[in-house]
């Protein structure tokens, strides 16, 4: 110990998953991916990423050539934010640290993602009032928990409903994100619109009872959503944006498989996005959250939602699919999944513990426990600490 007790890995090599494959513009030497891992390690005043340790995390992820990463999520706009921990993309000093960053995955012949963030009603609205900012989300008073209303109304930050106009900067925000990282060096960008946060918050009904053309039906709820997505497409290219969804997801407050409709409404923003591909503006990827893990909160095995699929995206979408959850204790299940040619792997906590999981995956050692307390903390423990496989043998790892 401290390896995973009670887990019996397999090697991974005679896989899909280590077959080579194009994803938008950089070309993978497998089928592994970094998915976004908030840490919470970014420095306040300014939500800069952390100068001391967040190129070393990075570094450490990529060193296997060909990897792909998808960053922590990034703030695009203060408004867009409200945790002073996380890291934004609209500052010089922001961007300076993340030009490090991407320079230090790029010397490994690595690709590195920003994750693009809009936190809504997940904000914290006593952090937004004191930075004069707006608690908002879908909707007017339509609050994630009583906690959380509570403290809105305590901070006099009630919950607001995006404006027309609002969604419309809101747009403009998304755009000069994605520009601001590309121009700095960043691979690509995947769009946040899983998880509870702001753009999922217009697709789904128990958070969304809009009026206007933002909210009622399927298409309305739709909307906001994809235009992000046609400003993205536009501002940096197709090849450039991926976009991340959880359809049964319920962290937040919301829907997951208890809405009837539910498979309906991400079928649909599905299928709007695969008509674009086919007309030659065709993402890098669509990332979904498995049903397996419904809350990022939960421990692996909590909160399943066992009677619902994300299969159906592939009778809509034609092109590359990531799946993430709870995959790296499943090794037997990511042997089946990665026999579709258009699918890749996300693999979140044990990538946190474990710097060279890909070398494991491919053959199959034991994966270093993780220690869920140093998740957020801020703090190099748990962060650039954890030892690559060779490096915890040296250590007396694994002996009885």
């Amino acid at each position: 110990m401290p390896f995973v007790a009670d887990f019996k890995p397999i090697a991974l090599k005679d896989t899909n998953l280590f077959k080579p494959i194009k994803v938008g513009n950089c070309e993978l030497s497998h089928r592994a991916i970094l998915p976004p891992l908030t840490r919470m390690r970014a420095t306040h005043p300014g939500n800069v990423p952390n100068k001391e340790w967040a190129a070393d995390y990075y570094d450490q992820r990529s060193k296997r050539e060909g990897t792909l990463l998808i960053t922590e999520g990034a703030f695009i706009s203060p408004q867009a934010g409200g945790y002073d921990n996380a890291p934004g993309v609209w500052s010089e000093e922001q961007l300076a640290e993340w030009k490090k960053i991407f320079a230090r995955v790029h010397a490994n012949k690595s690709f590195i993602w920003p994750q693009l963030w809009a936190l809504g009603r997940q904000s914290e609205p006593d952090t937004l009032a004191r930075d004069g900012l707006k608690y908002v989300s879908a909707s007017d008073d339509l609050y994630r928990d009583e906690t959380e209303k509570a403290l809105a109304i305590k901070s006099n930050n009630p919950q607001h409903g995006l404006t027309k106009d609002e969604i419309k900067q809101y747009i403009a925000d998304y755009v000069q994100a994605a520009k601001n990282v590309i121009e700095a060096g960043a691979d690509g960008v995947e769009i946040h619109s899983a998880n509870g946060y702001l753009l999922n918050q217009f697709l789904d009904p128990i958070s969304n009872n809009r009026t206007d053309e933002y909210g009622g039906s399927i298409e309305n709820r739709s909307r906001f959503t994809l235009e992000v997505v046609d400003a993205l497409i536009e501002a940096i290219g197709a090849e450039k944006v991926g976009i991340r969804f959880s359809p049964y997801g319920t962290f937040g407050s919301l829907s997951g498989g208890a809405e009837p409709l539910i498979v309906a409404q991400f079928a649909h923003v599905i299928g709007e996005i695969e008509k674009r591909a086919k007309e030659g503006k065709r993402l890098a990827f669509i990332h979904l959250v498995e049903p397996r893990v419904t809350n990022p909160f939960l421990t692996e095995g909590e909160g399943e939602y066992q009677d619902g699929t994300n299969d159906f995206v592939y009778s809509i979408w034609k092109g590359i699919i990531f799946r993430a959850g709870n995959y790296a204790y499943h090794p037997e299940v990511v042997k089946e999944v990665v026999k579709d040619e258009r699918t890749l792997i996300g693999y979140g906590r044990l990538w946190i513990s474990n710097p060279d999981l890909v070398d494991r995956l491919e053959k199959g050692l034991p994966l270093n426990a993780y220690n869920r307390d140093t998740f957020y903390a801020m703090t190099s423990e748990g962060y650039l600490d954890y030892p690559t496989y060779d490096e915890a043998i040296k250590m007396g790892w694994g002996k009885q």
